[in-house]
This record gives C-alpha cells, sequence and structure tokens, in this order.
C-alpha cells in the first residue's frame, strides 16, 4: 500500500501504477483528497490517493478473517410493553383494555366458524377496575373550569365558532359542544380532526381531572350514532337468533359508538373490540365462558 501525491487524479492513478509495477486496472484506490485549482492561482490542493492491489488486498481480508475470533452472540432481554389499563368508558376515546389484536387470518377463521369460541380473560378484571373508579370530583365545578379553558384557548384560531358550550353528561363525563359557522371544518375529511381533537381534550381533561368525554361537533357525533343505531337493527337480529355476532369493520368513533351501543343492549355477554394486522377494527359479541 502506499500513498501518491500528484497534480491530478489521473496522474496519481499512473504513478501509482509505475510504483506498484502493475495496471491501472489492478489497483484498489482510495482518494483521499481530491485536486483543486484554487482561485487566482491561490489555494491549490494536489490529489492524494492511498492505493494498493487488489490482490494484495484480498489476501489482507482473507487473513484478517482467518484470526477472527466469533462474536459470542448477546443475549437482548426485551422488557414487555405493557400499557396501562384504561378505565374510561366514554363516548369517543377507546378503552385500551376493551382493544386486542387479531390478524386477518383471525378474523377469517371467526367468520368461517361463526364465532364457535368462548372469552373470560378480561372482562371481569374491567368491571373491578371499572368500581374501584368511582367519581371523586365535582362535575359541576370541573365544567364551570373547562368551558373558561376551552374557550380561551379557542379565541386565538381562525374558526368563525359559537361560544364553546361544557357541561356534565353524566356524573363522570363531561360534554363539550362545538357550534358555529365554521364549526364542521373541525371535523375534517373522514373525522379525522374530530378523532385528533378527541384525544387531544380527552388527554388534557382526563389527566388534570379524571373525567370522560363526550364530544360534539356540528351534531357529527349525534349524526354518526343515528347511522351506527340503524346498522345494529340487523346486528341485533342476529345476536338475538344466533347468541353471537360479528360486526362489518368499522372506522373512527363508529366502532366506540357501536361497543358501547352492544354492550348497553347485552350486558350479560362478552363484547369486545378486535383488530386485524392492518389495524382495521370490528366487534364481536358472544357467551361468557362457563366452566
Amino acid at each position: 500500500m502506499i500513498k501518491i501525491e500528484a497534480v491530478t487524479l489521473e496522474g496519481a492513478f499512473k504513478d501509482a501504477a509505475a510504483a506498484l509495477d502493475c495496471s491501472v486496472t489492478q489497483l484498489a484506490v482510495e482518494v483521499v483528497q481530491a485536486p483543486s485549482g484554487g482561485f487566482l492561482g491561490l489555494f491549490k490542493k494536489k490529489a492524494i490517493i492511498v492505493a494498493t492491489i487488489k490482490n494484495e488486498l484480498l489476501d489482507e481480508k482473507k487473513k484478517v478473517a482467518t484470526v477472527q475470533v466469533p462474536e459470542t452472540p448477546k443475549v437482548i432481554e426485551v422488557a414487555e410493553d405493557i400499557t396501562p389499563a384504561h378505565t374510561m368508558l366514554n363516548d369517543t376515546i377507546m378503552p385500551t383494555s376493551f382493544v386486542s389484536d387479531q390478524d386477518e387470518d383471525e378474523m377469517e377463521e371467526d367468520l368461517a366458524s361463526g364465532l364457535d369460541y368462548t372469552a373470560d380473560y378480561d372482562d371481569e378484571y374491567d368491571d373491578e377496575i371499572s368500581e374501584e373508579a368511582a367519581p371523586l370530583v365535582d362535575i359541576q365545578v370541573v365544567a364551570k373550569e373547562v368551558k373558561a379553558d376551552i374557550n380561551k384557548l379557542f379565541d386565538l384560531i381562525c374558526f368563525e365558532i359559537e361560544k364553546i358550550e361544557v357541561s356534565a353528561y353524566d356524573k363522570e363525563t363531561l360534554l363539550i359542544e362545538f357550534k358555529g359557522e365554521d364549526a364542521a371544518l373541525l371535523i375534517g375529511k373522514e373525522g379525522y380532526r374530530y378523532k385528533a381533537l378527541s384525544y387531544m381534550i380527552f388527554n388534557w381533561i382526563n389527566t388534570k381531572y379524571d373525567v370522560q368525554l363526550r364530544l360534539e361537533i356540528a351534531e357529527f357525533l349525534k349524526n354518526q350514532e343515528e347511522s351506527v343505531a340503524r346498522y345494529l337493527t340487523n346486528v341485533y337480529e342476529n345476536i338475538d337468533r344466533d347468541g353471537r355476532a360479528q360486526t362489518k369493520i368499522l372506522d373512527g368513533v363508529l366502532v366506540q359508538i357501536a361497543l358501547k351501543e352492544l354492550r348497553e343492549r347485552y350486558p350479560d355477554k362478552y363484547v369486545v373490540i378486535r383488530s386485524t394486522k392492518d389495524g382495521l377494527k370490528y366487534i364481536i359479541v358472544n357467551d361468557y365462558h362457563n366452566n
């Protein structure tokens, strides 16, 4: 291996070939510095290369390979990602404990088998958590504070909306209503903005006040509830006839509304959201396992 300096790269290559007594095509070259003409004759730079014959390079690699000691495989412990169980039962935010994963193959098996299985692994735990999470706040006081704060926040946006109304929907849930000329713009295409606002507002009020959220924007939630109610008519018939059913894929807030309706109508059945590997969600209704 030699280091060559020359005015041009071409000259450096030729000098390296001459010094190593081989052709240019047999060289393995690393360009350390490219040549530069400088400015007005100043700051010129020569070409600098490090060259060796390719065969020698291969021989060196072989020698290195023969003395390499195989590395001991490292055992990496992967901590299990445990998501805290949420106890939220509101209309717009999905409780984590209600969601389980399912790939497309499993979904096809469910459809083919008519949901011929039972489940008994998490609802008892959910019920225990719900019982422990008794409301400890004055919902009316919270509603007044949230109303003042949320109106201050949205006074800064450019949308034409009316004063945001905040009231107690029940003992542990706030109803927040957006109305006005531009309120529908807060819903967004396919409800994407609605969903984003739901998570943003919920994370705020649930973290600070430990309350749930029902978000209504330009009657969007009302229209979604009516749409789900019409669809669930056939699902109810299947459940009443067969004792079990499975909904179609439901997107966004629809799956959350459907879950609430099905759980209220069938409190003694196992009602759970399942997901495909693509994140698409649907609901399964079945009997609990009886020992």
